[in-house]
């Protein structure tokens, strides 16, 4: 091609593809999927998992759910749980485990997530010596921002969950102690897995939020609660208080990958609020 002013050289054309495939990727070291996924949040499930693993998944598979958050289930060696999930049809995206064990033997952890599956890692929330104070969560921060950037060059990404109080604040700082975490990372490093349950419970506005994390916000927890004044009750999807259009909405704006279905606990029969989650999520144009 000719740079004319309506066609390019060759050089300008190689440019271009290369903004293009920049443009695709996404914060936190990976690539815009092709379609936007839904999981399950194995703790959803861990008290029949503890009696029946097999049978546990098995159930989940036969309810329609293909992939899965590994959290709360008996602790098995790596192998064991990939041939669980194999054996029922199901794939890991995500994990919930601690930030100390990777401090603590980075290689053998990456090992063992990587044998398992999935490329996902989050911790529950900031570590326990990290909470004290604003100097100890900036401490944190800068641990989860090491942490972040090591598992991005294995391949893997690192997001941080919340539950309501990291929208508390320091005595000594206006921001939310989240944003204060999100201020003190770079995004290539952390995510934000947003907790959407306890984040409204918060009283975020969480459309508003996911929003304003446009660019490392990958996977969240799709969790509904019921509000009423201080009262806070966690139901099945699309039975309490949040607003599912304009979180999808949002989510799509801000580049939401994963919606991982999670219910702490509910009234009933777990694998029936399970169920109708699924059914939920299952339906809607992500």
């Amino acid at each position: 091609m000719k740079s004319n002013g309506v066609g390019m050289s060759r050089r300008e054309a190689l440019g271009a593809l290369g903004l293009m495939a920049l443009s695709g990727r996404m914060a936190c070291g990976t690539e815009s999927p092709a379609k936007v996924g839904i999981a399950l949040q194995l703790y959803t499930v861990r008290d029949p998992a503890k009696k029946d693993l097999e049978g546990t998944l098995k159930r989940a598979a036969e309810m329609g759910w293909r992939y899965v958050q590994w959290s709360g289930m008996p602790s098995l060696p790596a192998d064991k749980i990939r041939a669980a999930l194999d054996k029922a049809g199901l794939k890991c995206i995500a994990c919930h485990t601690s930030i100390e064990s990777f401090e603590k033997d980075f290689d053998a952890q990456v090992a063992f997530w990587k044998t398992v599956g999935n490329k996902d890692v989050a911790p529950g929330g900031m570590m326990n010596d990290c909470t004290e104070n604003l100097h100890a969560w900036l401490r944190g921060a800068k641990r989860l921002d090491a942490l972040g950037a090591k598992l991005r060059a294995a391949g893997m990404r690192l997001s941080f969950h919340n539950h309501t109080m990291e929208f508390g604040k320091f005595p000594d700082d206006p921001r939310t102690k989240h944003q204060i975490l999100m201020d003190a990372t770079q995004p290539e490093n952390l995510c934000a897995e947003l907790d959407i349950a306890w984040a409204a419970a918060a009283g975020v506005d969480v459309p508003a939020y996911i929003r304003k994390l446009t660019g490392r916000i990958k996977v969240v927890h799709a969790k509904d609660v019921l509000i009423q004044g201080k009262k806070h009750t966690l139901t099945a999807l699309g039975k309490g208080s949040l607003n599912w259009k304009e979180v999808f909405a949002a989510g799509k704006a801000a580049g939401i990958e994963w919606y991982i279905y999670e219910q702490d606990n509910g009234q009933g029969e777990v694998f029936d609020y399970v169920q109708e989650s699924y059914d939920f999520l299952s339906k809607q144009s992500l």
